[in-house]
Order: C-alpha cells, then sequence, then structure tokens
C-alpha cells in the first residue's frame, strides 16, 4: 500500500553552510530551488539524485532567525541514506575527517553496518551499508559531484522516529498502512514498507521524557509514497480512524495530504503519481535557477523582492 519513503524535510538556518554541505561534503545533486508554498518569502531547497526521484530527496526550508534544536522525544529524530559496500563506509569515515565532520565511526545500526554522524547544524545522519542490494530502477545517484562511483550516496533508506508510545506508531504503519514488522525488541521495532527493502524502512525508538523542540537541523516531516490508493481514499481512512488531515494538497511536483500520528509526528502522504521536478526544468537546468508552480508564477517579482539571491548562497 506504501511504495516508501518519498522525501523527508528539514529546517536550516542558513542555506549557504547547507548547500556546502549536502552538495560539497555528501555529494548529492542540488535539484530544485522553490518556496515555502504557504510562506513564499521562504525558500525551499530540494537535493538528491540526478533528477530528485521518489526516495532520494532531502529538502530544507530556510529561517535565518530560527533557534537551536532541543531534541527529545515524539520526533523524527535520525536519517540513514545507502552507500553500497563496507569498503564506502571506509571511504565515508576518511572523507569525513577531511572535511572535519564529527562521526561516531563504523559501527552498526538498524541490525547494518552503519556510520553515524551530524550535520553542521546537529541533524543525525547514518551512512547505510546496503551491501550490494538492488535500488530501484528509476534510482540516477549524482556523478558530477567527485565521489567515486562505487562510493556515491545511492538514496534514502532507514528513517529513525522517537515517540513516547511505541505501540501505537507500529499498529498505525502495519494497520493502516500495509508495513510489516521485521523485528521487535523492548523499546525499538523495525517495520518495512516492501518487505526486505530498507529503502522503505522505518527504525521506532520509544523514548521518554522531554518532547522536542523543533529548530535548525531537526525534521519537519517524514514524506511516504502511495503505492496505487488514491490520496481521497487516504483521507478519508484516516479521518474514520479519528486524524486530522490537511485534505488532499496541490504541491505542482506531486500532490499530498499531511497528518500527525498519535505521538504527534507529522507525516505526508504523497500520491502515486507525480510530475517530478522536471516539469518545469531541463535535466540539464535542475537546481539552478528559481523554480515556481504555475499557481505562484504571477507573483514571481514579489517572491524574488523577498528572498536572498540565489548567487550569494549557491
Amino acid at each position: 500500500m506504501i511504495r516508501g519513503h518519498h522525501h523527508i524535510s528539514m529546517f536550516t538556518k542558513d542555506l549557504k553552510e547547507n548547500n556546502h554541505f549536502y552538495t560539497g561534503i555528501l555529494g548529492l545533486r542540488r535539484v530544485k530551488i522553490s518556496v515555502n508554498q504557504g510562506d513564499t518569502g521562504m525558500y525551499h531547497v530540494f537535493y538528491g539524485d540526478m533528477t530528485g526521484t521518489a526516495g532520494n530527496d532531502l529538502t530544507f526550508f530556510e529561517i535565518p532567525n530560527i533557534g537551536a534544536t532541543h531534541k527529545g522525544t515524539n520526533s523524527i529524530s535520525g536519517i540513514g541514506l545507502l552507500v553500497s559496500s563496507y569498503d564506502s563506509l571506509l571511504y565515508w569515515r576518511d572523507r569525513l575527517d577531511r572535511f572535519n565532520v564529527k562521526h561516531k565511526g563504523i559501527g552498526e545500526y538498524a541490525d547494518r553496518d552503519a556510520l553515524v554522524f551530524e550535520d553542521h547544524e546537529g541533524l543525525k545522519l547514518m551512512l547505510i551499508n546496503h551491501d550490494g542490494g538492488n535500488i530501484p530502477d528509476d534510482w540516477n545517484p549524482w556523478d558530477d559531484n567527485g565521489i567515486e562511483e562505487a562510493h556515491r550516496i545511492l538514496g534514502m533508506g532507514t528513517a529513525e522516529i522517537t515517540v513516547e508510545n511505541k505501540d501505537s506508531l507500529v499498529s498505525l504503519l502495519e494497520n493502516v498502512f500495509g508495513y510489516t514488522l521485521v523485528s521487535e525488541d523492548g523499546t525499538k521495532a523495525i517495520v518495512q514498507a516492501a518487505e526486505s527493502e530498507v529503502f522503505g524502512e522505518i527504525q521506532i525508538l520509544e523514548s521518554s521524557g522531554n518532547k522536542e523542540k523543533p529548530g535548525r537541523g531537526s525534521v519537519h516531516h517524514l514524506a511516504i509514497q502511495s503505492a496505487e490508493r488514491p490520496l481521497g481514499e487516504w483521507d478519508r481512512i484516516l479521518k474514520d480512524k479519528g486524524y486530522v488531515t490537511t485534505g488532499v494538497k496541490n504541491r505542482y511536483y506531486f500532490n499530498s495530504l499531511y497528518f500527525r500520528e498519535d505521538n504527534g509526528v507529522m507525516i505526508e502522504i504523497v500520491g502515486a503519481e507525480a510530475r517530478g521536478f522536471t516539469a518545469d526544468a531541463s535535466v540539464e537546468e535542475l537546481g539552478t535557477k528559481l523554480d515556481l508552480p504555475s499557481f505562484l508564477e504571477d507573483q514571481r517579482n514579489e517572491i524574488e523582492s523577498r528572498l536572498r539571491p540565489i548567487e550569494e548562497w549557491t
């Protein structure tokens, strides 16, 4: 019922540092520069593979006056990125050292070899050994980045969610969205959208204590993609179960709806069909200019007047 991850969205204080980290250090492609459709004075920037394929995109809203994150429970607390092999982890350990990115060394995460580190704003990231496993046919890792071909980031892997009530989230993902529970041990559970495939995997950690106060480097929402079911049906199903949804939103590149699960974590469901980022830009020019959905195009001059020029942060 769910194909897997679609994208994941975060907050950043400064796109210049953010752009350097995700393109210059991690070697992702900046595939779209747009705006927050609810606040068009705020950039919304996407990083991913060659065309920003579903399951690859890390997206950021820039809020220059945002404060620090106070980490806690009821949050999306980590993002896994897949690499091909254990040798890739060794390559990335050395690369992170060269760029003075602190990390925890190669260890284990979600029952796989992994390298856990944080970005420049404290966002927890995990490079996970995919051990030569298959990736979706439409994924196309970016190659114009100075990263050795064998070690490029392939796409998103395990997403980590920390909540007060693990069982309620596991139940939602299993019984409503059709995820498979593959392991459970006390305060930890792992579910998969596609059985035995890590690119739709979620590790759920149960933790009491203070709830997270979002800030720079925190995650706003995880987006998952419907395999076939129309968004209108998801909207009805969720409302019938007592969830409050936003209703279906036209995001131009795709349609989606949002809701909060019982612990308060925001989840977005993206429709099965999507235009994608080449709807208004060629593959060659992706991520080089401000792209606006057609319903905002007549406001371009006003929007651009309130944004820092792209040349100042790219």
